[in-house]
């Protein structure tokens, strides 16, 4: 294995593919639209042609622009199981996407990395990133995310692809490839074509830090509470007046601040308050809600109930109504029930020389619906980090790692 090479193809091709602006849209995914932004299709179109282009015959881009590709087993290993490699293309809204400038910074020194708008990278701050000099930092140049998420994973995985097809000496069985959009909406999986997979197990190839595997996430729902109020002139308003915009405030407020993203880690789920607009007659909040346990789920359904009747009774004229919509469960019992798919995973990282250890996802995974849907999908470190942000970075040495790991995790599965 010729490290500087594939590091090399590895850094390239991750460049590449974060350079090339590729949102999705929450709205549009939540009114149907999919994928929800041409400019996935133009990504997933330009995917479909590399794999192609190194020598895989068994592409498809299906018409919701889902990529699959198979590289089959090598000679002799015909009969062994295949298994599945999952990432997605598009990138989050959180910050902005389009016109992404890579910034490559080789054997980092450990000094802040400055970026434009004062952003900046500073290891007193972040002690991963600490842990990480001499190593190659990729960053945005501070005006957008980066796109490890997951672009690194994709990189990972088609670079993983290329070595295969190159050498042909590394015995591994059928090996099946699959590129969602619409994953940072929610709706990754909602069009996903499982007649045309064949893999009984995945792995979703869109995790973080070095040696972070994960096998359980989020319960996760999102409420949509609408307010409706009684428009009238502002100077005759007393006692007549009900403000939607006041009502959708007075909510938002009465959430629990101890439970607020801000405010938990671990296990500790949230009430996340996503988007709030509005006029005087009608207003409408979106609440992200989070919790690893189904019954602490049911809490916190309920407590939306609860504050928005509150908030009717404050506001006499005033209605309020709560749309419930599941978005993925957790993983967790049913991966629990394939113990062998992580044990798989857990040596192929043991062989590539990385320690492992799981860690809760505090979000979710095109994974955790493949679980939910029959497909039992842990996820596998991309050494990505500060996702969703124009302080986004990777390390190459961390992404070389999931790499070598993606390679003893194919030889794995030919056992």
């Amino acid at each position: 294995m010729n490290d500087d090479l594939l590091k090399n193809s590895l850094l390239n091709r991750f460049v590449r593919y974060a350079a090339i602006g590729s949102q999705s849209d929450m709205p549009r995914a939540d009114s149907g639209i999919f994928p929800s932004t041409d400019c996935q299709k133009d990504i997933a179109k330009a995917l479909a042609e590399e794999l192609r282009s190194l020598g895989i015959e068994d592409v498809t881009l299906d018409p919701n622009f889902y990529v699959i590709a198979r590289i089959p087993a090598t000679p002799g290993f015909e009969r062994a199981p295949s298994f599945g490699l999952s990432a997605h293309f598009d990138t989050a809204m959180d910050a902005p996407g389009d016109n992404v400038k890579p910034q490559i910074h080789k054997d980092w020194n450990g000094e802040p990395i400055r970026l434009e708008g004062g952003f900046a990278l500073d290891p007193a701050n972040d002690p991963i990133l600490d842990s990480c000099r001499g190593h190659t930092i990729i960053t945005s140049d501070g005006t957008t995310l980066l796109g490890a998420d997951d672009k690194a994973g994709v990189a990972g995985i088609v670079t993983l692809a290329e070595y295969l097809i190159a050498h042909p000496e590394v015995s591994h069985g059928p090996i099946e490839m699959l590129f969602s959009p619409d994953e940072e909406t929610g709706h990754g999986m909602d069009h996903v074509p499982l007649n045309l997979l064949t893999s009984k197990a995945f792995y979703t190839v869109d995790g973080g830090q070095e040696g972070e595997l994960e096998t359980e996430c989020f319960n996760a729902w999102k409420a949509e509470i609408e307010f409706t109020g009684i428009s009238l002139h502002t100077g005759h308003a007393r006692g007549r007046m009900v403000n939607a915009v006041s009502m959708a405030s007075a909510f938002v407020a009465s959430l629990p601040a101890q439970e607020s993203p801000e405010a938990t880690d671990g296990y500790y789920g949230f009430y996340a308050p996503i988007n709030i607009e509005g006029s005087i007659e009608s207003a409408k909040a979106t609440l992200f809600l989070r919790d690893f346990d189904r019954a602490g789920m049911d809490r916190r359904l309920e407590t939306v109930d609860v504050l928005a009747k509150a908030i009717e009774a404050r506001f006499p004229g005033g209605k309020v109504s709560v749309k419930r919509t599941m978005q993925y469960l957790n993983m967790k019992q049913k991966l629990d029930a394939a113990p062998e798919i992580l044990a798989k995973l857990e040596k192929a990282a043991a062989n590539a020389g990385i320690p492992t250890h799981l860690n809760p996802i505090r979000g979710g995974t095109d994974g955790s619906r493949l679980t939910e849907m029959g497909i039992p999908t842990p996820n596998v470190f991309t050494g990505g980090h500060n996702y969703h942000s124009r302080t986004e970075w990777a390390s190459l040495e961390q992404m070389y790692g999931m790499l070598r790991t993606l390679i003893e995790l194919a030889k794995c599965w030919s056992e």
